[in-house]
């Protein structure tokens, strides 16, 4: 049996491989929108400097990723390594795996900086970081730069209760740099049995005081801003206005309205639940891409008291868990740009009968909030709306006993 050198190995590859130089890399990268450019070389290369636009996959794990990003055999691939060495190999790779248009670029990365071509240098996480996050940053759909966006993302929580007690421990565990939580009251025993992210010690305390400490001990990335206030129509704009994305948790009528109203008018995306006995529902308004409001599912709150609250009808303390988390899924889609989200769907689950049903929100045209001729333009009152008086709380979950009806 005969055996290859190194150096016979290459010259045979490049009898057998097309190489373009640098300069016809930057010529078809200006000219061809199906191109795709893969850089192949390690982590800390890539950290070093990088093509903007190409897309970073190891060379351990070319094969293993390369359908992700490219999934048209038949479209163009530029295989990028340090000198152009590995880019020989991995095309060589790439070809037997039925790509039909790859490239090795001659000179690679080094040749681009040399022929004084522009190039990126990345910001990076830490050491810390990539050990913390790697699961997620494995993954295509969320990688180094995803994580990154999640890191640099803010995210308001109204309540911290027992649907945002879920939604701020998955979001600082996945990373969102920055959790407001808006919330007045104190911890009570009665909390702990749904509350996950409140202690025996915190009771008595303020919740926004203890979320913070929770959040501290799970991720030292992440910045808990407390508003331990009542969100109202004079300082919603003022706390929404901060932050990315809203994620409602609240427990009465008057809010839920209110927190939409200011998301549609500031333009925020709002994940949006609720939770009742063995019930609960989830869905997302984001009208700024075209979807419904909560005005658009409910015009009009139902009658004071005709809905009980949690603390009058009970609820199941494993569901705020499932509907929060699934609350904190959609917001770190919003957030990432991946996949499709519940805008325009409502997600209800009955736990007794471990049964989802989906339910389709239109968006109405007439809606006084969002529609083609709003006639809500600034926050109201919405205790009077509401027909609630301000010091009166009012359950939640209407919104699921009113879903079923629809």
């Amino acid at each position: 049996m005969s055996y290859l050198s190194r150096d016979q190995l290459m010259a045979k590859l490049r009898k057998e491989i097309k190489e373009i130089s640098v300069h016809e890399l930057a010529e078809q990268m200006e000219s061809d929108k199906d191109l795709t450019v893969v850089d192949i070389r390690g982590l800390d290369e890539w950290d070093q400097g990088n093509i903007k636009g190409s897309i970073h996959i190891p060379r351990g794990f070319l094969e293993l990723n390369i359908e992700t990003h490219a999934r048209d055999r038949d479209k163009p691939v530029a295989v990028l390594c340090a000198g152009g060495v590995r880019s020989l190999l991995g095309a060589r790779d790439l070809e037997t795996m039925g790509y039909t248009n790859v490239f090795s670029v001659a000179g690679g990365f080094n040749g681009w900086k040399n022929a004084g071509f522009n190039f990126v240098v990345p910001r990076v996480m830490t050491n810390e970081q990539r050990q913390r996050y790697s699961r997620h940053t494995i993954m295509p759909e969320v990688g180094e730069e995803g994580q990154l966006k999640l890191l640099d993302s803010k995210v308001l929580i109204i309540g911290a209760g027992g649907l945002g007690s879920p939604t701020a421990i998955y979001l600082a565990a996945a990373g969102v740099g920055t959790i407001g939580i808006v919330d007045f009251d104190v911890v009570d025993t009665s909390n702990l049995q749904r509350q996950i992210i409140h202690k025996m010690e915190d009771v008595d305390k303020p919740k926004v005081e203890s979320a913070a400490r929770s959040i501290a001990q799970l991720n030292p990335d992440v910045k808990v801003i407390g508003h331990r206030t009542q969100i109202t129509s004079q300082n919603a704009f003022d706390i929404i206005g901060q932050y990315d994305l809203v994620i409602n948790g609240s427990d009465n009528f008057p809010t839920r309205y209110l927190v939409n109203d200011a998301c549609v008018i500031l333009g925020k995306p709002l994940v949006d639940a609720s939770i009742f006995r063995f019930e609960g529902q989830v869905t997302v308004y984001d009208t700024a891409n075209d979807g419904p409001c909560y005005r658009c599912l409910y015009p009009d709150p139902p009658p004071p008291g005709e809905v009980p609250s949690c603390a009058e009808g009970g609820v199941f303390g494993v569901l705020p868990g499932i509907i929060g988390s699934l609350e904190a899924v959609e917001a770190i889609k919003l957030l990432l740009g991946e996949g499709t989200t519940l805008a325009g769907r409502l997600l209800a689950y009955d736990a007794l009968e471990a049964e989802f049903r989906e339910l389709k929100v239109a968006k109405d045209k007439n809606c006084p909030v969002c529609g083609e001729h709003p006639t809500v333009t600034e926050l109201i009152d919405y205790h009077q709306f509401c027909g609630v008086p301000s010091a009166e709380p009012v359950g939640i979950n209407g919104a699921v006993k009113e879903a079923a009806l629809a």
